[in-house]
C-alpha cells in the first residue's frame, strides 16, 4: 500500500502534538489532499520561494517546515501576493505543505534538543522552561559539556555545529571564560534570558536577541549569550523529523537553502 500523506500526518502529529502549539499559532497541513500518495518530502524551515522551487524542481509531493505560511489571518490567496502565489504553485505541482512550529518546539524531542545536540551537548537534557501540564517537556533545554571549554571553544564548536549564515555568531561574555552548562533555545529566546540564568547556564544560546534586553542582561551580571541567526538555530530540527518521517519508507530530503533574512554584511567602520 503507498504511503498516503494522512499516514505522514498521522506520524508527525504521533511526535508533535497540534495541541501542544501556541493559540497564536498556526499548524497543520495547509493545502494538500490527506488521501493523496506521497514518495518524496522535503524537509525545510520557511516555506518560502526558494523552497517551493526546490520541491518543485525535486518533484516533492509534500514540504514539511517549521514556520507556518499563513500565520496571521487572511481573507483570500490571490497569485498577486508572495504567499498567494506559493500557495498556487503548490497546488498546481501537486504539492501539499504541513507546518510543526510551536508544538515542535516544546515536544520531547524538538527543536531545542535537535539545537543542544548539534553544539555539543551529548548528555541528559530538561526543559529550560518545562510546559505545566508535562514538566518532560517544554521551551528551550539545560545540559552539560561533556568537559569544560572557554567561551571562545564552545563558540567555535557552535560555529561548526550550525549552518553558516551572513550574519554569524554575536558572543557576549569573557572568550576565557569556563563553560559546562549550556542552555539553549531554537528561534527567539530573549523571553528566557533570566530563566537560562536561574538554571545555572554558563551560557544561553538562542536567535533574535535585542540590545536592551541583551545589554541590561549582562550588566546586571547575567550569563554569557551566543546570538545565532534564527534560521541556523532550528535548522538541525529538520533532521530529526526526516528521521521520523522515513520510517514509513519515503524518500526524504533536507532543504540546505540558506532562507534567514540576512544575505551579507559589512565591518567597516566609521572613521
Amino acid at each position: 500500500m503507498p504511503t498516503t500523506l494522512a499516514d505522514i500526518i498521522t506520524l508527525l502529529e504521533g511526535r508533535y502534538d497540534p495541541a501542544w502549539a501556541e493559540s497564536w499559532d498556526a499548524v497543520g497541513l495547509v493545502c494538500g489532499d490527506p488521501y493523496a500518495a506521497v514518495n518524496r518530502v522535503l524537509f525545510a524551515v520557511d516555506p518560502v520561494t526558494a523552497v517551493v522551487d526546490e520541491a518543485v524542481d525535486w518533484r516533492a509531493d509534500l514540504i514539511v517546515t517549521h514556520h507556518p505560511l499563513l500565520l496571521r489571518p487572511v481573507h483570500g490567496v490571490p497569485a498577486t501576493t508572495p504567499k498567494g502565489r506559493a500557495v498556487h504553485r503548490l497546488i498546481t505541482a501537486g504539492i501539499a505543505l504541513y507546518t510543526a512550529h510551536t508544538n515542535a518546539d516544546v515536544a520531547d524531542p524538538g527543536v531545542s534538543d535537535a539545537l543542544a545536540r548539534a553544539v555539543g551537548l551529548t548528555g541528559p537534557l530538561r526543559p529550560l522552561s518545562p510546559s505545566a501540564d508535562d514538566p518532560s517537556r517544554g521551551l528551550g533545554r539545560v545540559g552539560e559539556l561533556p568537559v569544560p571549554v572557554t567561551l571562545r571553544e564552545f563558540t567555535e564548536a557552535t560555529a561548526k555545529g550550525l549552518p553558516a549564515t551572513a550574519a554569524g555568531l554575536r558572543v557576549a561574555g569573557d572568550p576565557e571564560a569556563p563553560v559546562r552548562t549550556v542552555a539553549v533555545c531554537g528561534g527567539a529566546g530573549d523571553s528566557l534570558l533570566g530563566t537560562a540564568q536561574a538554571a545555572g547556564a554558563d551560557v544561553y544560546l538562542t536567535a533574535d536577541l535585542r540590545h536592551h534586553p541583551a545589554s541590561e542582561f549582562r550588566e546586571d551580571g547575567g550569563t554569557a549569550l551566543v546570538d545565532a541567526a534564527h534560521w541556523a538555530t532550528e535548522w538541525p530540527w529538520l533532521g530529526d523529523a526526516a528521521s521520523l518521517v522515513r520510517q514509513t519508507g519515503v524518500e526524504t530530503r533536507i532543504s540546505t537553502v540558506v532562507t534567514d533574512a540576512w544575505t551579507f554584511r559589512s565591518h567597516e567602520g566609521s572613521s
